[in-house]
């Protein structure tokens, strides 16, 4: 079955929009996801609205028409792609102060930077004086990125300020305004990132337009300059050109996604520990593990979803 015909519609959105009464926005949302048999994760906040959900294709289309009766979010940013199965075990809709936080309260991610579709975006960081900054954590960096892209190393997004401070120096070598070039996965952590660089005082910032999922739908493999598989926040792990799965699972001890080739390793357990986190759990943490991964294989065999497995996640695209 190929990846547009998998039965599971899964929808990665945003729209930063000022809302009020998010308390009312938040009852209404799950009204619906709930009537629609909807799973996964939306964010509400005073800034917008944030979240990955899964379901059929008409319970989908019902949901984001749903969310663009919100204020401002007609023009929701939406990246649709299929699953085999259910990619989450629930539906949440939570209230936070952020929708994606990186922690500067002065930003206006509607100031954010000049926007570039998946051609533009290849001559742009083909173009040798080019500063290509990846802005997802370390672990997304680790399984697929562009060549040439620095990673700024850190575990969340909320880091990504004061690491451009601290090597902003270094970053940008002595040019004034040189020619910056942002992606994420989605497109959401790059408008607040090209919106924290312009108040930082840097013009020539660009973002990835819908990220690397839209990258990945729209660009050709000949073309393609994407290396390796992006990791997503649901069950699935990764996906691959054409938003296709990827080869990545994730590791239920530390939420880290684990390659082919560690899962060969014997420091790999599934449900219980992978090379990245084995020394870091006593022998009483792995017994837990294995007990854990004893009772999800049980549910799987019985048809029901365990709950205790997890999400990979949050919601941080």
């Amino acid at each position: 079955m190929t990846e547009h015909h998998l039965p599971v519609c899964v929808a990665a959105l945003y729209r930063f929009s000022p809302l009020s009464d998010c308390e009312q926005l938040r009852d209404g949302l799950a009204g619906v996801c709930a009537e629609h048999g909807i799973k996964g994760t939306l964010l509400l906040a005073p800034e917008g609205v944030n979240g990955t959900i899964a379901g059929t294709p008409d319970g989908i289309d019902a949901a984001l028409a749903y969310i663009r009766t919100l204020p401002g979010c007609e023009r929701l940013s939406v990246k649709i792609s299929r699953a085999a199965v259910m990619p989450f075990y629930r539906m949440k809709v939570r209230i936070k102060r952020e929708i994606v936080t990186m922690g500067q309260p002065h930003i206006d991610p509607l100031e954010a930077g000049h926007y570039l579709s998946a051609d533009d975006w290849n001559t742009l960081i083909s173009e040798p004086d080019t500063l290509v900054i990846d802005t997802r954590n370390d672990y997304e960096v680790r399984i697929g990125t562009f060549a040439g892209a620095v990673n700024p190393g850190t575990r969340s997004f909320r880091e990504f300020p004061d690491w451009f401070r601290a090597n902003r120096e270094a970053l940008l070598d002595g040019r004034a305004s040189p020619k910056i070039a942002m992606f994420c996965t989605g497109g959401i952590r790059c408008e607040k990132a090209t919106a924290f660089l312009k108040s930082e005082g840097l013009d020539a910032v660009y973002h990835l337009d819908g990220g690397v999922l839209k990258y990945l739908e729209t660009a050709s493999e000949p073309t393609s300059l994407w290396q390796g598989e992006c990791f997503v926040f649901d069950q699935r792990v990764a996906l691959g050109p054409g938003l296709a799965p990827g080869t990545h699972v994730l590791c239920r001890a530390c939420r880290m996604p684990v390659t082919p080739q560690e899962r060969a390793s014997p420091l790999f357990e599934d449900g219980v520990s992978c090379p990245a986190c084995h020394g870091e759990r006593d022998a009483q943490q792995r017994t837990g593990y294995a007990e854990r991964q004893r009772q999800v294989a049980l549910a799987a065999s019985r048809g029901v979803d365990h709950f205790a497995s997890g999400p990979p996640a949050k919601p941080d695209r």
